[in-house]
């Protein structure tokens, strides 16, 4: 199932409408590593993490595994795990999965820019949990948990972000 993301904060998925937050810079299709946009095209949903000590695992159609404390994604356009999820430590910059905001409890994996890895193309770009205050994200698109879990179980498989 494909759920269509507006540049205005609406996803439509299955004939409802579900609040999101987009990157800080708005959607993009020439999306760069640090530019802050969420990319436009087609993202197809490649796995779902959660963590496990925060809640059950999600309701999906795509493979679901556990965060770990180490759990991290490289987003250092120069090294050769760039847009990869790694452990920690790690000896490029890397962005921490498991964190104390709760954003990153229920991470949509999204497929941008990993088949091939193109350098400084963007990486990191997930489906997760709003701020409470619908904040902008740094390029991904998240929801409220509630309706996060809720569009994963309706056997989400794609976004198209325009």
């Amino acid at each position: 199932m494909q759920a269509t993301i507006h540049r205005d904060g609406r996803m439509e998925l299955a004939g409802q409408i579900f609040r999101v937050a987009l990157g800080r810079a708005g959607v993009r299709s020439d999306k760069h590593e640090g530019d802050g946009a969420t990319p436009a095209g087609v993202l197809p949903l490649r796995r779902v993490l959660y963590r496990a000590d925060r809640g059950p695992p999600p309701a999906c159609v795509v493979p679901i595994e556990p965060l770990a404390p180490d759990d991290g994604w490289c987003d250092d356009p120069t090294h050769a795990d760039y847009n990869r999820m790694v452990r920690l430590p790690h000896d490029a910059r890397c962005e921490e999965l498991w964190r104390s905001d709760g954003i990153y409890d229920l991470i949509g994996v999204l497929g941008w820019n990993d088949a091939p890895v193109v350098r400084d193309r963007g990486s990191a770009i997930f489906l997760h949990v709003a701020r409470a205050d619908y904040a902008p994200t740094d390029g991904c698109v998240a929801l409220a948990l509630a309706d996060l879990r809720r569009v994963l179980a309706t056997g989400l498989a794609e976004l198209l972000v325009g």
